[in-house]
Parts: C-alpha cells; structure tokens; sequence
C-alpha cells in the first residue's frame, strides 16, 4: 500500500528548466516513480537526449520558452497527442543572479546598481513563466479533475539573504545576493496559494517546494560559509530533493494543497 502511494505508473509529468542541475534529478526521481517524463528546456536537443537516458518510458524532449504562450501551447498540444493526458507539472525553470563579469559581479549585484534588465528578466521567467506554464499546463489538469503542480521556489523566498556568505577569507564582498531572486521567489509562493484556492475544487493540488543551496562547484569559502549556518553542516547535493518532488507528485500527498514543502537541511529553522 505503501508503495503504491508513490507510484506514478501511468502519468505524464512535464518539468521546466529540466536539463540544469535540479531539474535533472527532478526529471530521473519521476521517471523511476514510473511517470512518462517531458523534458521541457530551451535547448531541444538537450532535451532529445536526456529523455532517452531516463528509466522506463516512454519520455519526451521537447523545447520550450516559459516566457512564450505559444511554444507553451504547441508543447501541451504535442504531449496530449502523445499520451493523451496531463498530470504532473514541475515548474522549475528559473534564473538566479549571474553576470558575464566575475570582477563586477560584487559592483553590479549591490542593490543600488542593480541592472533594470536583470530585474525585469528575473520577473519574465520566476514569475511570469510559472503563471503561464501553471495555465497552460494546468488548464487540461483542471478539465480532467486531477493533477499535481510543483512550483519550486527557495529559501530565499521566505526570508532575506545573508550576505555575509560571500565574504571570503580576505573580509572581501565578492558579491551581494540581489533583490530579483527572493522577490520572485517570495512571488512563487504566494501564487502557489492562489491557485491552489481557485483549482482545488477542480481537483489540482498545487504545492510549493523550497530548497535550499546545492553545492556545485562553489568557491570553499561560500560552501564553508553556507554550511555553517546550516544544523545539518553542509549544502544539499543534487538529489537530495529527489524524494519531496516524488511525494508532492504522488497520492502521497494527496490531501497536501496550498503547502510550502521547505527542504533546506535546516537554513530557515534558525
């Protein structure tokens, strides 16, 4: 019975952004829960060849851009032809703060020089893209009477950075986390409860997930710093939020709506 809770033999999960690092790991826990996995990003070979390394299947790659209606459309029209329903979505896509000069980085992630362009493309994809892909990728969820949303948000979305983690060895300020990625993250969780009120009636549960830092090649003094504020003492690695993605997918949470699921070995606890 257990088992069978977790199960998603038999359903069509879409992930966003699902050729970085999280989405991933994202991607392979679905496809070994049994779901037929889309593999949704920009890059549509990528996308190809990743869902051909997954487990089971069938799965498919297709190229999407969160940011446009009508690639969102010609994908949900391209995975409903293909299996005929819609039932998980993983809005993963995201952009967090980088920029093409590492020596002004520190200089131009300070609030008071923050680009406008960043800002407003930080917007277009947290925000926008999880409003649109939640339409477009919900709506058939909503006509069926089932389904499961996952919008992945941060710790970061639910209290402020702590910019004292990227001071290195030295006392220098390498960079300051920027005001984009936790009010758009903040604006992911607050979404999520708004459409968890409108389609719960509908029989779609929309839920957030919040992770905190994954370790990825950081500098040592970042992963030094971020892990001594954390009780558990380290960074999360890639898969440690492969079982919450599982669990909010599947009947295992299945009277779970409205939620913010926080994963962060323990940051928001202190």
């Amino acid at each position: 019975m257990a088992n069978n809770l977790f199960s998603l033999r038999n359903k069509t999960a879409v992930v966003t952004g699902a050729c970085g690092l999280i989405g991933k790991h994202h991607c392979q826990a679905l496809a070994e829960a049994g779901a037929n996995v889309v593999v949704a990003d920009v890059d549509e070979p990528a996308c190809r060849d990743f869902a051909r390394q997954l487990p089971e299947g069938p799965h498919l790659g297709l190229r999407v851009d969160v940011t446009d209606a009508q690639s969102l459309r010609a994908a949900r029209d391209r995975i409903l032809a293909q299996f005929g329903h819609l039932d998980v979505l993983v809005n993963n896509a995201a952009i967090n703060d980088t920029f093409e000069n590492p020596a002004l980085a520190a200089d131009l992630s300070k609030f008071e020089n923050f680009p406008l362009d960043v800002w407003q493309r930080s917007l277009a994809v947290n925000v926008t893209g999880v409003f649109l892909c939640s339409q477009v990728f919900g709506t058939p969820m909503a006509e069926q009477g089932r389904g499961s949303i996952i919008n992945v948000a941060s710790t970061y979305g639910i209290v402020g950075p702590d910019q004292s983690i990227y001071v290195n060895a030295d006392g220098e300020q390498t960079f300051y986390k920027s005001a984009s990625y936790p009010a758009t993250k903040g604006a992911v969780i607050s979404f999520t409860r708004f459409l968890a009120a409108y389609w719960g009636k509908k029989g779609v549960r929309v839920n957030t997930l919040s992770p905190g830092g994954v370790e990825n090649s950081q500098d040592e003094f970042f992963i030094g710093n971020y892990s001594r504020k954390t009780p558990l003492g380290r960074m999360a690695a890639p898969d440690d939020y492969q079982g919450a993605v599982v669990f909010l997918a599947s009947d295992a949470s299945a009277y779970m709506t409205g939620a913010n699921l926080v994963v962060d070995g323990g940051w928001t606890a202190i």
